[in-house]
């Protein structure tokens, strides 16, 4: 049963990482969390419950960076991430589970392997490339919640300074995710069950994107990055392999 006390634990545990690496990177979550909760909860309980626990975290860093903010700049990106939703949450609906799982898995390890090499080709055209970085992020959202790979990528590509990169990530994520919610509630994908969890899961990512923060100043971050990469690309193996059967 996905409320069972093993499952909590193992949740709050994956959410309470999933914050601690956003607290200290500035995004993240969705990164860590999806791959593994998907090991034990379907996609359709994992994507929202996602959702709902870093909606709070992404309010705050949006206060916390708006100074640095270019709004101008991701205009575009916003609203062809809001126009791949739609059709995100379909595949999310209809798409088997196993299915969704090894989908899941493999863009984990994809994008995971592709920071960790420190993957970089700068855009020219960036208003151009923003439509469809924006279109495949918002599928992403509404079918994995994990729209982040793409545009970070894509900022980083563009050799974004530090707190530019975060203002602008988490304004994009803020702005996806007010979107994404009455689209799932729409959609009848945030039911009591979602809600149950989320509850249980929210203090944990309280806490850890808390003490994220906190250590932000004292931890070698790109140290940090790359193990978080490391586990994340595990996650994404390990995903696979159990959507296909190999690890039941």
């Amino acid at each position: 049963m996905s409320n069972s006390p093993l499952i909590i634990i193992i949740g709050i545990a994956v959410v309470f990482l999933g914050g601690l690496t956003q607290g200290l990177t500035g995004f993240g979550f969705g990164l860590v969390t999806v791959p593994i909760l998907v090991i034990f909860l379907v996609p359709q309980l994992v994507v929202p419950i996602v959702l709902l626990t870093s909606m709070l975290l992404t309010f705050y860093l949006l206060i916390e960076t708006r100074r640095w903010l270019e709004l101008k700049r991701i205009l575009v990106l916003m609203a062809a991430g809001v126009a791949g939703l739609p059709f995100g949450i379909i595949i999310l609906k209809q798409l088997d589970a196993d299915i969704l799982r090894v989908f899941i898995g493999i863009i984990i390890v994809l994008f995971g392997l592709a920071f960790l090499l420190g993957y970089r080709r700068e855009i020219k055209n960036e208003r151009l490339a923003s439509v469809l970085i924006g279109f495949v992020s918002g599928l992403l959202s509404g079918s994995t919640s994990l729209s982040g790979p793409p545009v970070i990528l894509f900022f980083t590509n563009q050799g974004l300074k530090k707190q530019t990169f975060r203002a602008n990530i988490v304004a994009y994520f803020t702005v996806l995710s007010l979107v994404t919610l009455p689209a799932f509630i729409f959609s009848g994908l945030i039911t009591p069950e979602v809600i149950e969890l989320s509850l249980w899961f929210l203090p944990a990512m309280i806490l850890g994107a808390f003490l994220g923060i906190k250590l932000s100043h004292r931890v070698n971050e790109t140290l940090f990055r790359r193990i978080t990469l490391v586990i994340v690309i595990v996650a994404g193996f390990v995903t696979v392999l159990s959507a296909s059967g190999i690890l039941r």
